[in-house]
């Protein structure tokens, strides 16, 4: 043994925490074998998954690709998918009646021609179905069926043809029956140019476009004002008789007629106070000594073999506006050809003027 002091062990004081940390050295392979096994459970569950889901999007991506095509792509997630839901209509008529239409008419039957001429100057001449024997404007409802007239409406034929509504006058015999059968009937019948505008709001209505009755109207009037200013200034005030029918009836002050003779700048010698469409005794005319006269062709042709009436200041001078049938149904109609009804006025006293010695 040297003589070295053998070396003795130093004592070294224990940590704090020692006992713990030993215990977690010894505790770590079996926390890390159980982690090992999470993983590997939790990745196998997930790769399940994975392939669970793109199966099926291999399987639906033919049909998907092929909806989005025919759908013209996909769609923003605001558009709508439903069909928007009718708003039923309420129509007050000429009875004061409210008719109620669940939505606009699509099928429609007139049996007036004014309001048939009404439904085709609302750009809506494809919706009639039928109309009665006298509508011949415009030409496009010549192959429509026929359906009769005031005194012989064809009730059994309008019923067979399913119309949303039906235009009638007010003073048809059929509308009663009609209505009894379950059709809508809207009783309009324009007597002058207010009444002629409220009828075509009405329609326009009932066409689901209530806008544009009112701008009908405005065209309508803006052609009257357009034709009484080319009437020459020495036909203005002339004592006018306007002749219907060779009865003879007369159109009124209180007619449409009369309106747009007024517009014109011509005084009617049938006042209102006799009714729109009076018959009259041929002396009444006589004696009225109109300055011009205005009618069909063949009734103007005719007067001057009426007792008296080769005299009358009118037929005297040659001033008669006598009408071509084609034309003369414009003045006799209270619709939307009124404009076209002034026009052929004016045309007439224009001639007169130019004739003048």
């Amino acid at each position: 043994m040297s003589g070295t002091p053998a070396r003795l062990p130093v004592a070294v004081a224990p940590r704090a925490g020692a006992g713990a940390v030993r215990a977690c050295l010894l505790v770590s392979p079996r926390a890390s074998l159980l982690v090992s096994l999470l993983v590997s459970l939790l990745v196998s569950l997930l790769v399940s998954l994975l392939v669970s889901l793109l199966v099926s999007l291999r399987a639906s991506l033919p049909g998907l690709l092929l909806g989005l095509l025919l759908a013209g792509g996909p769609r923003p997630a605001s558009a709508a998918t439903t069909e928007p839901v009718a708003t039923p209509i309420t129509i007050v008529d000429d009875r004061g009646r409210s008719v109620v239409l669940p939505a606009p008419a699509r099928r429609i039957v007139s049996l007036l021609p004014s309001l048939t001429e009404t439904v085709c100057a609302l750009d809506a001449c494809e919706r009639l179905v039928g109309v009665d024997r006298s509508s011949n404007w415009p030409a496009s409802i010549a192959a429509l069926p026929r359906l009769g007239g005031l005194e012989d409406t064809q009730i059994e034929r309008i019923v067979a043809l399913r119309p949303d509504v039906v235009l009638a006058a007010s003073s048809s015999r059929a509308i009663e029956r009609l209505e009894s059968l379950g059709l809508r009937v809207l009783a309009l019948e324009p007597k002058g140019f207010e009444d002629t505008r409220r009828v075509l709001r009405a329609v326009a209505q009932a066409l689901g476009r209530p806008q544009d009755g009112d701008a009908l109207w405005a065209r309508i009037d803006a052609r009257i004002a357009v034709a009484a200013a080319r009437v020459p200034g020495s036909m203005r005030g002339l004592r006018t008789y306007f002749e219907v029918s060779e009865a003879p009836h007369a159109a009124s002050e209180g007619s449409f007629v009369g309106e747009t003779l007024a517009r014109l700048g011509l005084r009617n010698v049938v006042p209102a106070s006799l009714g729109p469409f009076p018959q009259l005794n041929p002396e009444f005319i006589v004696r009225a000594a109109p300055e011009l006269v205005i009618g069909s062709a063949r009734n103007v042709a005719a007067m001057p073999g009426r007792p008296g009436w080769a005299a009358l200041p009118a037929l005297r001078d040659r001033r008669a506006c006598a009408i071509e049938p084609a034309r003369y149904e414009a003045l006799v109609r209270p619709g939307p050809r009124l404009g076209e009804a002034a026009e052929t006025v004016a045309d007439c006293l224009v001639a007169l003027e130019a004739r003048r010695p």
